[in-house]
């Protein structure tokens, strides 16, 4: 199967979700290649700063599920939740490594809903997992509901790390 198709599978699921529950949590869908993957991403556009040109995902926070060539040889789809260059956004003060720690120790309740979860890597990827690639039209569905609970963890703790404006009265 050519990467095409994934596109297209990936941009047909994300035509048959429910907009309104995505849309009432801010999050948005992008459908795209990247680096020799097929991607389906999903972010609010709080979580990252204007990218730089060439490079639509660095310094941002993003959730994705992919397809490789690797992934089709061991019918894995992958998916990850990515922090990258988290001193980077504007309007937060973000330690990476204390960031992805409070993430993994807030993920607890939720695991239940990720198969094949690992959260064993470094501040770049908070969690990383894999459903069966022969699944995708049934599995996708599930990872992206199941990613807005996780959204919110994200929301707080950025909100938790907003920069604070100092603001000086005179009387």
């Amino acid at each position: 199967m050519q990467m095409a198709d994934y596109l297209d599978k990936f941009q047909k699921t994300a035509t048959g979700l429910n907009k309104h529950y995505f849309d009432s949590a801010g999050l948005h869908f992008k459908v795209g290649e990247w680096l020799g993957c097929a991607v389906l991403k999903i972010q609010k556009p709080s979580w990252c700063n204007k990218p730089p040109e060439g490079k639509p995902f660095e310094r941002s926070i993003f959730f994705s599920i992919w397809v490789s060539a690797e992934g089709i040889q061991h019918n894995r789809l992958y998916y990850n939740i990515h922090a990258l260059k988290l001193r980077e956004l504007n309007q937060y003060k973000i330690q990476s490594r204390e960031f992805a720690q409070a993430f993994r120790n807030r993920l607890g309740p939720y695991a239940i809903n990720w198969p094949n979860l690992s959260t064993n890597y470094g501040p770049l990827t908070l969690m990383q997992g894999w459903v069966e690639l022969d699944k995708l039209e049934e599995e996708v569905p599930k990872l992206c509901y199941s990613f807005k609970p996780i959204a919110i963890i994200i929301d707080e703790l950025l909100t938790e790390r907003k920069k604070q404006i100092l603001s000086i009265s005179y009387f």
